[in-house]
């Protein structure tokens, strides 16, 4: 009798205001392979809500092509610009309520866990990453922007932590409920 493993797809994404990153895995068994990775450009000019539609719309498009199973994204690393801070929070969630839309579930790595994960070292360079990624991969060529690597980083995280969806949640509402803390009242 032969074991018949099930595939897994996996999108990881390294949201961002300029430049969003995705990586597409797809896992069978115990082997990994790469599907696809590159990035959505958004420019540094113009409206930030056209960034963040534009940001939904190529996730959608994303899950519609490739069928992902889990979406694994980078949380946003906290640092001392409120602004700043806001709006990748914002590109944030238009990711997860792409996918959430789609009844993907979502799972969250802080960027010390993605690099832990795939070099060994929480305070490795993205270089690093995405050299290592290049040889678990065997990608021929460096990549001009790391944000893809990055997003790449986390979807093989995400394998790497034996795909432990935390939350089961299919809706806004279902998220909210798992996830009380995250909500602040004013």
């Amino acid at each position: 009798m032969t074991k018949i493993h099930k595939e897994k797809v996996i999108l990881g994404l390294d949201p961002g205001t300029n430049i969003t990153g995705y990586g597409i895995i797809c896992v069978t068994g115990s082997k990994v392979k790469l599907v696809q990775f590159g990035v959505i450009q958004l420019g540094k000019t113009g409206e930030h809500a056209i960034k963040l539609k534009k940001i939904f719309d190529k996730v959608i498009h994303l899950i519609e092509e490739f069928h992902p199973d889990e979406m694994a994204l980078e949380a946003p690393f906290f640092g001392k610009n409120v602004q700043s801070m806001l709006k990748l929070g914002r590109a944030q969630g238009v990711a997860m309520s792409a996918a959430l839309s789609r009844e993907i579930p979502i799972v969250e790595y802080a960027p010390k866990k993605v690099k832990q994960s795939v070099t060994g070292n929480g305070n490795a360079s993205k270089e690093q990453v995405a050299r290592m990624l290049m040889q678990v991969f065997t990608i021929k060529e460096l990549p001009k922007l790391l944000d893809a690597t990055d997003a790449l980083a986390v979807a093989l995280c995400h394998h790497f932590q034996k795909g432990q969806v935390k939350s089961k949640a299919k809706s806004w509402e279902g998220f909210l409920k798992e996830n009380p803390g995250r909500i602040k009242n004013s």
